[in-house]
Parts: C-alpha cells; structure tokens; sequence
C-alpha cells in the first residue's frame, strides 16, 4: 500500500452471476454495478488505492466464497455486513449475439438491508475521498433506509468526499417511473459525478440527446457529468467546457453486461489521481471495450491488472 493511498467506496449490490460459455453451460461468478465498477477500479489503482464495497450478504457457503475472493483480489472486507436471516441474490445472463438480456432472483438479498444500521453505514463511508452510488443500490431500498444512505452520503460528502452516481434505471426494480425520477432528483443533489447512460436517461426523462441528459444534469446543479452512449461518442460537461470524444471502434464484440459498470471504473480511478476529464473518458472506454470482449461482467484479475499501466 502507497504512504496515503485513497480511498474509494462503492455502495451496493453484489449477485452470483450465472454467465453462458461455450455448449451450453454456464460459469458462476460475483457481479452487480457497483461492485463490478470497484473491482475494476481496485485492479487498476492497486496500493494507490483502499478500495472498500459497502454491502450485506449471508453466511452461507457462496457468501463467504465471494467475500474471500475479495480479499484475494485485494478489496477492503471490513465494509461487508453478514445476515444470517437471508443470502445473495442470483442472476443469469442471456445472450443474442452480444447484446444481453437478465433473469433476476434477488427479492430476499442481505443486500437489501445494507442501509438498516446508521452507524455501520457511517463508519464504512468515513474517510472516503470518493463514494460510488447507483440508481440500482436507491432501488433496492425500502424508502427509509434510502433515507439513511442519503444521510450518510451528506455527512460523507461534508467531510470532503467525493459523490459519483450512475443513475442505472432498472424499471423492474421501482414502483413506478415517479418513483425513480424522485429518488433519482434526491441523489443528484448530493452528487459530484455523474455517469449516466443514454439510453437510460431517454427511458426515464425522455431526453432526446445526450446533449439534452448534459443540460438537464448540469441544470440540476451536477459538476461533473459524462454521458455514455453504446458506440456512440461520450458527452461530457466539467468546469463549465462541454465536449466529445469519440467511442474507439471495437473488432470484438462478445458480451455488452458490464461495460458501463467497467467505464465508470476507469473513468472514477483516473480522476481519483487526478487526471483530466478527457484522460478520464479515455481510460474509461480502455476498461469498457476491455470487458465487451469477454463474457460476463468483468475481466480476468490479470487482464484487470494489465490494464494498469495506461494508469500513470
């Protein structure tokens, strides 16, 4: 570990991840957003950074494999909550060509219950220089523990932390679209970052462009704002200059689960060291056409771990 490593937080939910490979069988791993943006992101920075997952699983065998290959894989453990009452959920990817579709089981995840204790919470997100939210960790939540993670996030952020928040709009997961807007409208105001995907943002607010998703953010009173798009180039708004940068063309194109999750990881690590917003895009599409090339939601730790040398 460096001198004075930073420390970044992801709060979430992390699923088994049943991911389809060759003859029909699948492959068993961890996933979900939040987590897969972390654990990139702790492959990229290393000792440079303590990166901690702030989240709640059971006791069983399959938790207590997840949480160990965190600490192989060199995360913080002591963010991890343990529910003796419920277990991790399950999801199973399906896959036409490379785009995918999701088979959900995760009504009785300990995830759900992260933000049950104030004080645990607290303690996790103490210290952090940049705390990692998703439209998916709000949507889990029943509408109080939503509010105790909005009080943890304010006292995180006074205390000089940074917030990034990747809205992540999951219809499924919400009441209703007024739901979402709502709660969405909440985090933006305790956000610094933003990193939506378009296609989210036109589902949810009907924005027609990215430029649109840009103005609405910025509007909201968000700093920093880069707009992902599939292919397409990313939009970004930071220090009042608005931009683009084009989207590399990839030759491989496997699986689209993750990609997101992955640009935001390379995204948040270079700003961590203070990289330019546009040096931040760059490492985020590195990570992201990384992960489209390979199945499920993350790399290889060695190919992770790779990739760090584009991180100076």
């Amino acid at each position: 570990m460096s001198e004075n490593p930073k420390k970044m937080v992801a709060v979430g939910e992390a699923m088994l991840e049943l991911a389809p490979v060759e003859g029909g069988t699948f492959r068993l791993g961890y996933a979900g957003d939040t987590f897969n943006t972390l654990w990139h992101a702790a492959q990229l920075l290393g000792a440079r950074a303590r990166a901690g997952f702030v989240t709640r699983i059971g006791v069983d065998k399959l938790s207590g494999r997840f949480l160990a290959e965190m600490e192989a894989d060199g995360l913080d453990i002591s963010t991890v909550q343990r529910d003796a009452e419920r277990e991790m959920g399950l999801y199973m990817i399906e896959l036409e060509g490379a785009e995918r579709s999701f088979h959900y089981w995760r009504q009785l995840s300990a995830a759900r219950r992260l933000a049950d204790d104030p004080d645990t919470l607290g303690r996790a997100l103490s210290g952090a220089d940049l705390v990692h939210v998703s439209g998916i960790t709000l949507a889990i939540l029943l509408p109080e523990a939503r509010e105790t993670l909005f009080d943890a996030i304010a006292k995180a952020r006074s205390e000089g932390a940074r917030i990034s928040f990747d809205p992540n709009y999951r219809p499924r997961l919400w009441q209703s679209p007024e739901e979402a807007r709502d709660t969405c409208l909440r985090m933006l105001d305790h956000t610094d970052i933003a990193l939506p995907s378009f296609d989210d943002e036109a589902a949810l607010w009907g924005d027609a462009t990215p430029e649109q998703t840009l103005e609405r953010l910025s509007g909201q009173g968000v700093a920093e704002i880069a707009v992902k798009d599939g292919a397409q180039p990313v939009w970004y708004h930071a220090e009042g200059h608005t931009g683009r940068r084009d989207t590399p063309v990839l030759t491989e194109l496997r699986d689209t689960t993750g990609a997101g999750d992955a640009f935001n990881a390379g995204y948040l690590a270079s700003r961590l060291l203070g990289h330019s917003v546009e040096q931040a895009i760059g490492m985020g599409q590195t990570v992201g056409g990384a992960v489209l090339g390979e199945p499920g939601a993350r790399l290889g730790k060695d190919a992770a771990r790779a990739l760090a040398a584009s991180l100076k």
